[in-house]
């Protein structure tokens, strides 16, 4: 009876052994997640900021790109004059006239 009983006790000392390496095991698992968790965390901020940047250069390029887009040189305007029909140029002059007179008002 008594090898019974020290029997009962190692299987009860060896579930109470099991039970706490587990919980070590846990925690020290635990831990480890929360680091990772924290390092990603770091991470989603340097790549948030990194986005932030990217965007920043994108939208200045694409507006200096339009502000380049917007410039037109003598030549090119030389080019399209010889394009255009005498009618365009007529309706082309009505038009810088009355710009003309718009500005002449503003001055005023």
């Amino acid at each position: 009876m008594e090898k019974f009983s020290d029997n009962i006790k190692k299987v009860i000392l060896a579930g109470i052994g099991a039970v706490a390496v587990t919980a070590e095991k846990s925690k020290d698992l635990l831990d480890e997640m929360v680091a990772k968790g924290e390092l990603t965390v770091e991470q989603g901020k340097v790549l948030n900021e990194e986005l932030k940047h990217n965007i920043k250069k994108t939208v200045k390029e694409t507006a200096e790109k339009k502000e380049a887009d917007k410039s037109v040189s003598d030549s090119d305007i030389a080019e399209l004059l010889k394009r255009m029909t005498p009618e365009q140029i007529a309706a082309l002059k009505e038009q810088l006239s009355e710009k003309e007179a718009a500005g002449e008002d503003k001055d005023e």
